[in-house]
């Protein structure tokens, strides 16, 4: 009888939950839209007015905050909870019954739509097979150091030529940071001052320290800033970091992408260069949530859409591929299927494919994954500063993560595209990118070395390309070498869009065909190039 009636309090507590509907909605406008802009300081911090200013990215309407008067009546409706909002797509996150949730659009003038998590109401689609996006202990192996997988991207040359971080901002959205404040392997951060903060999304204070919560992102963030003398050296020891809880490791709910967007435009505002991710979503507990396959193509799902906003506003994003490749659904999940970031696949120690690895396919509109990292016998620092190895995507994407925080910091005058499209071209495979590898393992050491080349070569060139921004046609002025030149233009996802061949006789370059848009113009002769931001409009 007692099983029974567990049995069947157990079946209404699920039904009363999935009753519960998870929605988006949309709002019609913003307070001070245009005195805020005029004025950013209001709205961002000074390193994040630098950061955007030193990038050429424009500060406008999404960086202004959501009216709070309209989430507080949204707060007071009946039957409804406010989970989360993001200024990026002036939305807010709410849950309630279907029919509470409909009853905000007669009721508020200032909600412009909704949209449900649940994108058929009536229509049930197929339940996918859940698969944890957080890795678990495979074995403990007393490793000693980091070597290999900080040797196999070469981000010890970058750490010989003393680029290990300094002054640069990463954030780390993950599902929990227990002990980091009193591990010893933590306490060359936190001695330097470099934990500038932390906020937990889900319980809305800043403690992200709970000994209860998820070890996942102190494993991810020790790959990175981790370090233990004579023992272990994370990549990027010497950034500052910020700590962002986003992920209810428990449960499946799309509520957490809405907290990742909120983290990411919060990071935005303190000037964050990069952040890493080493969580995706693809399915939740509530089948009806679901996403498809075909979502992930690059600017569907929720959190996707809210990475390339974030790729737009000048910050680096790098996060895991997922570890679905021995699953049915096998290929990454949002928001690394997004054009906006840098998607990282795991390898063994040798360099070869780890098989759990999620991989790209046709459904992408850029090659996924970007590129790969060790994530088959990760050595990474668990909450009792024990080096143990674990597997997964969740740690190649924060071990390169800190590599390209290293490289950022040796190349300042690039932005988020420039250093992205190094990274790739430095690839070990990239003329002959798959879905499995991408375009390869980086080599930093030789995007660094190509980077330096651009400042050198041409150096006696004072030749600039004009009018930019174009409504077409760019010139060549004070171009007088006798050698060849190519001249490649991409956009701001990497793809190359156009070829040309220039010359002493031949300085005049028409692109009136291209879309309006950003573009960079990479200028080649003898393996050596440089490159130059280009505004159609």
């Amino acid at each position: 009888m007692k099983k029974c009636l567990l049995l069947l309090i157990m079946l209404c507590t699920q039904l009363s939950l999935f009753a519960q509907q998870d929605a988006w909605v949309y709002l019609t406008d913003k307070q001070n839209v245009s005195s805020s802009i005029s004025n950013p300081i209001t709205i961002l911090s000074q390193k994040a007015i630098d950061r955007k200013n030193a990038h050429g990215v424009i500060i406008d309407a999404r960086d202004v905050p959501v009216n709070e008067t309209y989430i507080s009546q949204l707060k007071s409706a009946t039957g409804i909870t406010v989970m989360a909002k993001s200024k990026w797509f002036n939305a807010v996150h709410v849950r309630g019954s279907e029919t509470d949730i409909k009853n905000l659009t007669s009721t508020f003038s200032f909600i412009n739509n909704i949209d449900f998590a649940d994108k058929s109401l009536t229509l049930k689609t197929v339940q996918q097979k859940k698969v944890s996006k957080l890795e678990t202990i495979a074995t403990i192996f007393n490793y000693g150091n980091a070597a290999n997988q900080i040797q196999m991207i070469k981000g010890d040359k970058l750490h010989i030529a003393n680029y290990t971080g300094t002054g640069m901002t990463v954030a780390v959205l993950d599902a929990g940071f227990p002990n980091v404040n009193t591990m010893s392997s933590f306490s060359y951060l936190r001695n330097a001052g470099n934990i500038l903060g932390g906020y937990d999304f889900l319980n809305r204070n800043d403690n992200v320290y709970l000994n209860n919560a998820s070890s996942h992102g102190t494993w991810v963030l020790s790959t990175m800033a981790g370090y233990i003398q004579d023992q272990y050296v994370g990549t990027a020891p010497d950034a500052a970091y910020y700590l962002f809880i986003t992920e209810d490791a428990p449960t499946e709910n799309p509520v957490e992408e809405s907290y990742w967007v909120e983290a990411a435009e919060r990071a935005d505002s303190l000037g964050v260069d990069v952040i890493n991710t080493s969580l995706g979503y693809t399915t939740f507990d509530n089948a009806s949530y679901n996403h498809a396959p075909a979502d992930m193509n690059g600017n569907t799902t929720y959190i996707t859409k809210g990475a390339n906003i974030a790729f737009g506003k000048g910050m680096l994003l790098v996060n895991s591929a997922g570890n679905d490749g021995n699953y049915s659904w096998q290929i990454v999940g949002a928001p690394a299927d997004a054009t906006g970031v840098l998607t990282v696949g795991a390898v063994k120690a040798d360099g070869t494919y780890a098989s759990f690895s999620s991989v790209g396919s046709a459904i992408q509109p850029t090659q996924k994954p970007d590129v790969v990292a060790q994530g088959q016998a990760s050595v990474v620092i668990d909450i009792n500063d024990v080096i143990v190895s674990l597997d997964g995507t969740s740690f190649s994407s924060p071990i390169l993560a800190g590599g390209i925080v290293c490289l950022w910091e040796a190349l300042p005058n690039l932005n988020n595209n420039q250093i992205i499209q190094l990274v790739r071209e430095s690839a070990s495979q990239y003329n002959n990118p798959d879905y499995s590898l991408g375009y390869g393992i980086p080599n930093l050491e030789l995007a660094l070395n190509n980077a330096l080349s651009l400042d050198d070569f041409l150096s006696g060139q004072e030749f600039k390309l004009f009018p930019n921004p174009t409504k077409g046609p760019i010139y060549l002025s004070n171009f007088y070498s006798d050698n060849q030149f190519e001249i490649g233009l991409y956009d701001m996802i990497g793809k190359k869009v156009f070829d040309f061949q220039l010359n002493t006789s031949q300085k005049q370059i028409d692109i009136s065909f291209l879309s309006n848009g950003v573009y960079i113009a990479k200028i080649q002769s003898k393996g050596k190039s440089k490159m130059f931001k280009i505004v159609k409009n």
